[in-house]
């Protein structure tokens, strides 16, 4: 059944003297459970794609649905509120506070969506176990490894439970070794809860590892 669904999906960047067209009438259809890899040449609007299937941009034209409902019609607030609750982002240079440790930066999305603090804390700490993060939970980013910043992302990602999990080049700056145990863990992850999950990667390896390809191309 499809979960997520895209329909003559455009946008165009028009800061620049010139405006930049990043792609129009793109359609895709993710079903409920799937794990799709998203690929495509650098330049191509993966990441651009990506913002706009999780409300984080809107597009100039075509709708984007999750589970039957718009996020193209929905005000703003409505648009964070949905974004919040039911979508987890992984990026590719992960974006923790630096100010906060893992255990808080796993708690932020919790607090953001009014949690009770304790609540919060207590379901990060439990992420960061189940994601073997338990040990550096009150570290700080810049005292953890690239592999555990990512993992501390993951598990931020996941802490409100969300339907969509949506991943940018989640092991772009990652060493070989350290990038298959992270797609493992999402792999994992994916299972466990039942999500749906939009892959964005250069990686041929693990782009195959996924349930499916869909390649973005120059037209």
């Amino acid at each position: 059944m499809a979960f997520l669904e895209t329909n003559d999906l455009s946008k165009t960047y028009r800061d620049a003297a010139v405006p930049v067209k990043v792609f129009d009438s793109l359609n895709l259809v993710v079903d409920e459970g799937e794990m799709v890899a998203v690929v495509g040449p650098s330049g191509i609007g993966k990441s651009t794609l990506l913002h706009l299937l999780g409300g984080l941009d809107r597009p100039d034209g075509g709708t984007v649905k999750i589970e039957a409902r718009e996020l193209t019609v929905m005000s703003n607030d409505d648009l964070a509120r949905f974004r919040n609750r039911n979508v987890g982002f992984v990026f590719q240079f992960h974006h923790l506070l630096p100010e906060f440790t893992a255990l808080e930066n796993v708690a932020m999305p919790g607090w953001i969506g009014r949690f009770p603090r304790e609540e919060a804390l207590n379901k990060a700490a439990a992420l960061l176990a189940e994601l073997g993060m338990e040990a550096r939970s009150q570290h700080f980013p810049n005292q953890l490894s690239g592999g555990e910043q990512q993992r501390v992302a993951i598990a931020r990602a996941l802490l409100v439970d969300p339907l969509l999990f949506l991943a940018d080049e989640p092991t772009g700056n990652l060493d070989l070794e350290t990038s298959e145990k992270v797609f493992d863990l999402m792999r994992e992850c994916h299972r466990k809860r039942g999500l749906t999950s939009v892959i964005v990667t250069h990686n041929p390896d693990l782009a195959r590892r996924c349930d499916r390809v869909f390649e973005m191309k120059q037209r």
